[in-house]
């Protein structure tokens, strides 16, 4: 029973007993108190908590976990102290086995409430079967790309870390527990170089300084490494007189390759800008993913997971079921990782992504692994895939695959899937609510039915999941 003083209207710093009986799609526990709903950062599903009321609205609050009275059986320790603070991993607090079944739940929920689909974890003759979401053996230092602001502590020095909750107030931080281990390494080493030569760190209020963010990614298969310091166009004399000195530093860090500088002079939350230098190495770093090499630039579009991205594009490989002899199209391709995938099992691979840059990756990463069965297109999915379509009306299209970014598919897009009717498509998504939306346009609107539905955890401790989802066509519909 809950305490008396959640009878009468609550208000803020109130304090309400609450236990804990599910989370949202952002990973917030849900207790009511006295049939009120309320929503509390970092708490687990059996919780049973103190909490302090923060915000009150007309049907719902939020409040914050004052003292933890019973602990739910799925609480584990953090790993990090700054995860509370930091706002990379909502659901650490969480064991790993609860986090795959939340991911699960978030799956179905999305495809039931935004699909309108009935969307069960078993399989049924009318029924949408979505399996169990696929984990990892070890859910920590997965990420081979960090991008790490950079700004000035309340001691007025140079600090670097993530981003607060809902916020761009940097939480210093040496080392995250999601990223490789050299990452901090070179972080140390930069906020170092920059206090030596006393190259300033940008202020986003003011629109001033140098140094915005450092941009590091790893090949994990080759152990290479790459630095790209993202920058506004200040102190630039002072900034390229120091770098011979960064450059001579960097190499007493294993696997380092190359050194990059990205200016970026825009306000707003874009973290790389338009133009990038290489000034050592290559400007480039490569990996594998299975037995397919990729090169990888700053602006690359790569998966930041490489153990759980061959599982991922392993179960598109599958759910494809290529025989050697479809034509193919991948759409928003990125440097051509899936599209590389699939071309070692089909007749032809057509990919297409609206990012210069990636197109011309994805061409070189074709020529690195000697494979000729694919071709690529500059543009938007939504422009290309109609124009070809367009001169090309009579040619058979028996896959289509999709990987778009987290806003989903493009409303034309979607249409022309429909008129050129593969046979299977492959939705590939990292936002389960769009593809929910996605989803029921291709089966109400152009003939396709659901057949198998895997999520995949991309990113342990965090609320984000990947799916992937086999489609069927039921029949050809003729569309005006």
């Amino acid at each position: 029973m809950l305490p008396a003083e959640t009878e009468e209207k609550m208000e803020k710093n109130d304090l309400v007993m609450v236990s804990i009986t599910d989370l949202t799609t952002d990973g917030e526990g849900i207790g009511k108190a006295d049939a009120f709903p309320l929503f509390i950062k970092d708490a687990v599903v059996g919780d049973v908590i103190r909490a302090r009321v923060l915000k009150m609205k007309k049907t719902y609050g939020y409040a914050r976990i004052e003292e933890l009275i019973t602990p739910s059986p799925d609480r584990v320790g953090l790993t990090c102290p700054k995860a509370r603070a930091c706002g990379g991993c909502q659901i650490q607090q969480m064991s790993y086995e609860a986090q795959l079944q939340y991911k699960t739940r978030k799956v179905i929920q999305n495809l039931r409430r935004i699909g309108g689909f009935d969307a069960v974890s078993e399989e049924g003759a009318e029924k949408i079967f979505v399996r169990k979401t696929l984990g990892m053996s070890d859910p920590w230092r997965y990420r081979n790309k960090a991008q790490i602001p950079v700004g000035k502590g309340r001691d007025g020095r140079v600090t670097a870390g993530f981003y607060a909750v809902h916020s761009h107030e940097i939480i210093p931080m040496a080392e995250c527990a999601l990223a490789f281990p050299e990452a901090s390494e070179v972080q140390r080493l930069v906020l170092s170089w920059m206090e030596k030569h006393r190259i300033s760190a940008y202020d986003e209020t003011r629109h001033q300084g140098t140094v915005r963010h450092l941009l590091i990614r790893k090949g994990f298969s080759t152990g290479e490494i790459m630095l790209c310091l993202i920058v506004f166009p200040q102190e630039m004399k002072k900034l390229r007189g120091a770098l011979p000195e960064l450059m001579a530093e960097l190499k007493g860090i294993k696997g380092y390759r190359t050194l990059c500088l990205n200016t970026n002079e825009e306000f707003g939350n874009v973290i790389l800008g338009n133009q990038t230098e290489t000034l050592d190495g290559p400007g480039f770093i490569e990996d594998l993913i299975g037995d397919v090499r990729f090169r990888i630039s700053p602006q690359s579009f790569f998966q930041v997971n490489p153990a759980q991205t061959n599982v991922l594009y392993g179960k598109a490989l599958e759910f494809a079921g290529l025989t050697g002899n479809e034509t193919v199209w991948d759409l928003y391709c990125g440097i051509g990782t899936i599209s590389l995938f699939l071309a070692q099992k089909a007749r032809k691979v057509y990919g297409v992504e609206i990012v210069p840059q990636a197109i011309e990756d994805a061409k070189k990463n074709a020529e690195l692994n000697g494979i000729g069965n694919a071709e690529f297109f500059t543009g938007a999915a939504e422009e290309v895939l109609p124009a070809w379509y367009q001169k090309h009306p009579d040619e058979t299209i028996d896959v289509i695959c999709v990987d778009p970014p987290r806003k989903g598919c493009d409303e034309k897009c979607l249409e022309t899937i429909g008129k050129m009717a593969p046979a299977r498509v492959v939705y590939v998504s990292c936002d389960s609510a769009t593809l929910a939306r996605d989803l029921k346009v291709l089966t109400e609107k152009y003939g396709y039915r659901i057949e198998d539905v895997q999520p995949v955890d991309m990113f342990p401790q965090t609320v984000h999941v990947e799916t992937v989802v086999r489609m069927s066509r039921i029949e050809r519909k003729t569309l005006g």
